[in-house]
């Protein structure tokens, strides 16, 4: 009985061990979900790292450049670190009547995106079984679309195994609450706004502009396959930088499309028959247009806009009290550019100087040896090619690589690099050493363009250089030039003013000093005869001008004039300032020159227009400031006497068979000493447009005045720039001729003008031996 009891005792302490073993296992068993439902739970609210708020991802940040636009609707680029613009999913499908796109994606990435909330629990087991069962290494990534758009949202932090795991769980529930937030249409077109699609493209709107030249909504069904494909890997499946994957991974694309179906109709994404017929297309890359702030319609206006829009978001704060960020925050900076004139402007400086000052610059370059420079010692010279390896990019990162001063000048000059170049026709490949690159972009003649429309001050078209890429420095408002004789016209406003003289007046053409300053002409038409002003500026006769400096008595009055007209550069209250020693820029004289045509108002250019958000409200608005510079009456006879310059004087070529400008123009060329900048001043009564052409530096220039005049290097840039704008039906350009002053006595000495009339038409002068330095 007693070994029976023991025995007993024995089974008795077994079941006990076996009870306690099945909860161990259940406790453990629930401890494990547990810890997993605690895990997910301190992730969910952020106590293991970041974790997005409500708001964040109600409002989820994304890198969004700002983009400029024109004022007549044209995109002209985007300022930021990623070329993006965000679109609703009925923009992209233009209201569901396109899905290509849309359903492109869907069959590649995440079949049952429509099924799922979320997580794909198939695709995870896939992966699992696939991963470690299988080993396979190439089993698929088992992401939903969700999971890719939280990635994209609130990019991964570590990089390590284990911290890569805990990211992909945050994903997770990112995705979730993504899913929670979002409808599956507002989720499809925050992908498709995140993505980046290669070729400096981030989000659909840019990427399909880039590619193909059209809007989302625009797409055929290869176009979508060829953009989507491009997720997988952006380089490798580019169709400019590889199309033979890019066309296979295309195809890729719409097998798939062909192998599953539309939930919403039952029928295939891409019927078999569609299928068999695009597969055999080949990718069109003819509209393969990368955006780069480098290229792209008015680079320099855009470079000044960034710029200033710098300094805006560095005192304007958002909603939330950080500053805006014009490379992030997606904002609309719209101009008062028109993109058509822009067009014009920029083909008129490529056809002239490409086609004329340019070769004729290498042609007297080529005569003196391959030295771009005049009269200067090969110190100054060296001084200046130091400046300009300053002021270079590779200079930069030597400087940062720790290079000293010595060592990178001996780069600069010994070292032959790979490189590219400009050239007219298109760059140039080529082998040399940075110093000798530096005297290559000496030899070129450099541009600055603007025009205005005098009753707003709208600048219509900007002009800064030659080619941004290779000439970063902007000609219009970064620098200031010696203008030569379209000064002028401030001295005979002056004098018009201050003198009670009309464009009928006569002087003397003789010989003028002011102290020891004796101007010359630059030819002997007429000299010593009585001249009527209106002839005097027409032929651009130095001692006329000076002589009316004489009689105003002081130079101030005349810098006065020029303030009131927005001169705001430094000027010396000097005689010689009456032939054009002063120094200003592009931007200062197109708005000078645009109050005669505006009766004697000055308006302040403006080049930005409005402000907005990435929701399109309104941050702020500009307006131009409006000042009475000089009467009606004196801006309405300037008008009269420029006119004389494209009538019968220095700009009279313009109403030949070359250009055929028959509107109504007045206008003013000026040339400088050793003829270092070539000026023309063009006005109509709706626009006013000031043309510069020069070296970098002043030493750079032609020696001969066969070319190196305003009338032959800058007056044709206008002239064939003005005939675009006439000839151009859509922009239906006005034709009319000035606006009288309706409240002025606008008595001349008309016995004088029939006198001038005679004058003019018995006299046939060349225009380019009268053209003054």
């Amino acid at each position: 009985m007693a070994q029976y009891k023991t025995k007993q005792k024995g089974k008795k302490g077994k079941g006990d061990n076996s009870r306690r073993g099945v909860a161990v296992v259940w406790m453990l068993f629930v401890l494990f979900w547990l810890a997993v439902a605690g895990y997910f739970t301190m992730l969910s609210q952020g106590w293991l790292g970041f974790m997005p708020s409500f708001e964040e991802l109600e409002n989820p940040r994304s890198n969004q450049a700002s983009e400029v636009w024109s004022a007549d609707g044209e995109l002209l680029g985007y300022i930021g670190i990623e070329n993006r613009s965000n679109m609703t999913f009925d923009e992209i499908t233009d209201g569901g009547k396109n899905m290509n796109l849309v359903n492109a994606l869907v069959a590649t990435e995440d079949v049952r995106f429509y099924d799922h909330a979320g997580i794909d629990a198939r695709s995870l087991v896939r992966v699992l079984v696939k991963t470690l069962v299988g080993r396979h290494s190439s089993s698929g990534g088992g992401s939903t679309i969700t999971q890719q758009l939280a990635k994209n949202l609130f990019p991964r932090e570590h990089k390590s195994k284990v911290g890569l795991v805990h990211a992909k769980f945050k994903e997770w529930v990112v995705a979730v609450k993504l899913e929670h937030n979002y409808s599956k249409e507002e989720i499809l077109a925050m992908y498709l706004n995140t993505v980046d699609f290669g070729s400096n493209a981030y989000g659909i709107q840019t990427a399909a502009r880039t590619f193909f030249d059209k809007e989302p909504q625009e797409l055929s069904v290869p176009e979508a396959a060829v953009l989507v494909g491009l997720l997988k890997a952006p380089t490798t499946y580019s169709p400019y930088l590889h199309p033979d994957n890019s066309l296979k991974r295309r195809n890729v694309v719409m097998s798939q499309m062909n192998n599953y179906t539309d939930p919403n109709t039952g029928e295939k994404y891409l019927s078999d028959e569609d299928f068999e017929a695009y597969k055999e297309l080949p990718i069109d890359m003819s509209h393969y247009s990368p955006i780069s702030h480098n290229e792209g319609l008015a680079p320099y206006l855009r470079e000044l806009v960034r710029q200033d829009m710098k300094e805006w978001c560095a005192s304007h704060k958002k909603p939330n009290g950080e500053y805006y960020d014009v490379h992030k925050d997606g904002l609309r900076i719209y101009t008062t550019i028109d993109s058509r004139m822009q067009r014009h402007a920029e083909a008129a400086v490529r056809k002239h100087m490409s086609e004329l000052v340019q070769p004729k610059f290498f042609q007297e370059v080529s005569r003196r040896g391959g030295d771009p420079f005049n009269n200067i010692s090969k110190e100054q010279e060296e001084r200046f090619l130091k400046q300009a390896m300053k002021a270079s990019d590779r200079y930069y990162q030597m400087k940062q690589n720790g290079m000293s001063e010595s060592e990178i000048t001996q780069a600069f000059k010994e070292e032959k690099v790979k490189m590219r170049i400009f050239s007219w026709d298109g760059p140039i490949d080529t082998v040399m050493t940075p110093w000798d690159s530096l005297l290559y972009n000496k030899k070129f003649i450099n541009v600055g363009m603007m025009s205005v429309e005098p009753g707003t001050g709208y600048v219509k078209a900007y002009v800064g250089g030659i080619n941004f890429r290779y000439f970063k420095f902007d000609n219009v408002k970064q620098t200031r030039r010696q203008v030569g004789s379209t000064f002028k016209p401030f001295v005979y406003a002056t004098a018009l003013q201050e003198l009670d003289y009309d464009p009928y007046t006569q002087v003397p053409n003789t010989e003028v000093c002011i102290g020891t300053w004796c101007p010359r002409n630059s030819s002997h038409q007429r000299e010593g005869e009585m001249v009527t002003l209106k002839w005097a500026l027409a032929n651009s006769i130095n001692w006329v001008s000076a002589r009316l400096m004489q009689q105003i008595g002081d130079p101030q009055l005349v810098i006065n004039t020029a303030r009131k007209m927005g001169v705001k550069s430094p000027i010396d209250p000097v005689p010689s300032i009456s032939v054009g020693a002063a120094e200003i820029s592009v931007y200062e004289m197109a708005g000078a020159m645009a109050t005669f045509a505006n009766q004697g108002e000055y308006v302040t250019p403006i080049y930005i227009l409005r402000i907005e958000d990435n929701n399109g409200n309104l941050l702020e608005s500009f307006t131009p400031d409006h000042s009475e510079a000089i009467s009606p009456r004196i801006a309405w006879m300037m008008i009269d006497m420029m006119k004389g310059v494209v009538d019968g004087g220095t700009g009279a070529r313009l109403r030949g068979s070359q250009f055929r400008l028959t509107a109504p123009i007045a206008g003013k060329t000026g040339t400088t000493q050793n003829n270092s900048d070539c000026w023309f001043v063009g006005i109509t009564p709706k626009l006013a447009t000031v043309v510069w052409t020069g070296g970098e530096v002043r030493s750079i220039h032609f020696r001969s005045m066969d070319v190196g005049q305003g009338a032959r290097q800058a007056m044709p840039i206008f002239g064939y720039y003005m005939r675009s704008i006439y000839d151009d039906s859509k922009l239906n350009f006005p034709t009319g001729d000035f606006t009288k002053p309706s409240d002025e006595d606008l008595y001349y000495d008309y016995d004088e003008y029939q006198y001038y009339q005679q004058e003019v038409q018995s006299e046939e002068s060349d225009p380019f031996t009268t053209t003054n330095w």
